[in-house]
């Protein structure tokens, strides 16, 4: 059901228009710091995990840099398809650690093959889970809006399971849920 969403090309078409809308409401609101005109200020990123060779446009982070001289302060909107400054797609992100748990060594060889995730990467990926993110000022005030408790040790999979729906629904609440540590400075989102 989950290694399905991986392979998903429409979940990953869906997750570029809901970017694409994200982009297009950051853009209207103007410069952060002076409220000057926003110009598009797009980059390309080293994405894994996703299909970009399907969609180019996959692999592209939707940015604003402000016109006014002087200033050139950057807004980066929120996304679905990012997590953070992280290269892979933010649901391989999600979904590997969620098919991890209980791993053996076939499962963990299973998605070495599936998206190109070391267990090496597998096992950062846990350890931000469970400590970085969960000790995070995002989580501390965002848990208090879930209508079932999530402990540390369960994250991301429970997490997942507070949202109803199929295994789709599921992972696009979830990306809609941390789209705040996405855009922005979500170093300041995740400070303890």
């Amino acid at each position: 059901m989950y290694t399905d969403l991986l392979r998903d090309e429409q979940l990953l078409a869906f997750l570029l228009e809901c970017d694409r809308d994200l982009a297009k409401e950051a853009g209207k609101k103007g410069c952060p710091r002076c409220g000057g005109k926003l110009h598009r200020g797009d980059f390309r990123r080293k994405l894994r995990g996703g299909r970009p060779e399907t969609e180019p446009e996959q692999a592209i982070r939707f940015s604003f840099c402000c016109s006014t001289d002087g200033c050139r302060a950057r807004r980066t909107p929120p996304s679905l398809r990012f997590l953070g400054r992280r290269v892979y797609a933010a649901a391989v992100v999600i979904l590997t650690q969620v098919l991890r748990c209980g791993a053996s060594p076939a499962r963990v060889t299973e998605l070495e093959q599936l998206v190109g995730v070391s267990a090496r990467t597998l096992r950062r990926w846990r350890r931000w889970w469970q400590s970085i993110f969960a000790a995070s000022r995002f989580w501390k005030a965002a848990r208090s809006r879930l209508r079932s408790p999530v402990s540390a040790s369960g994250l991301p999979h429970d997490l997942l399971d507070c949202f109803a729906g199929d295994a789709r629904s599921r992972l696009i609440d979830l990306l809609r849920f941390l789209s705040p540590i996405t855009g922005g400075s979500p170093a300041a989102e995740l400070a303890p």
